[in-house]
C-alpha cells in the first residue's frame, strides 16, 4: 500500500475513535511514517512526550507531544487490508493511551497490548 493511501487509512481508522478518547487531545500531532528511526519492523508506533499524569503545569508555548505510526511494520504483519485496520486501530489506541497515562501493563490487562 502506498503511503498516500496508508494515511488516508489512519486518518479513517482516527476518526473512528470514540469522541471521548478524542476529546482530551490537545497539542498532539500525529506523524506517519516509513520506519522508526532504527530501521526495524517490530515497532508499530510510538508516542513522544510526558503523559498527562505525569505532567506538573502546562499551559502556553510548549511543542506538541507526538504520535507516530510507522507504515512499513504495520504492513509487515498483515495480510490484508481488513487486519490492517484492526492493527492501525489498535495501535492509535496504544499511543493515545499512552499520552493519558496508561502503561503498557495496563494495556496488556486490557487487551490492547
Amino acid at each position: 500500500m502506498d503511503a498516500d493511501t496508508f494515511e488516508e487509512l489512519v486518518s479513517d481508522e482516527f476518526d473512528r475513535l470514540p469522541d471521548d478518547m478524542l476529546s482530551g487531545l490537545d497539542n498532539v500531532a500525529i506523524f506517519i511514517e516509513d520506519l522508526p528511526e532504527d530501521g526495524s519492523l517490530s515497532l508499530l508506533g510510538l508516542y513522544h512526550g510526558i503523559a498527562l499524569t505525569d505532567r506538573g503545569q502546562y499551559g502556553f508555548g510548549e511543542l506538541p507531544d507526538t504520535i507516530s505510526i510507522y507504515r512499513l511494520p504495520l504492513l509487515s504483519i498483515v495480510d490484508n487490508e481488513e487486519q490492517l485496520r484492526d492493527q492501525v486501530h489498535i495501535t492509535l489506541v496504544h499511543e493515545i493511551a499512552h499520552f493519558y497515562g496508561i502503561d503498557d501493563a495496563e494495556l496488556h490487562r486490557l487487551g490492547w497490548a
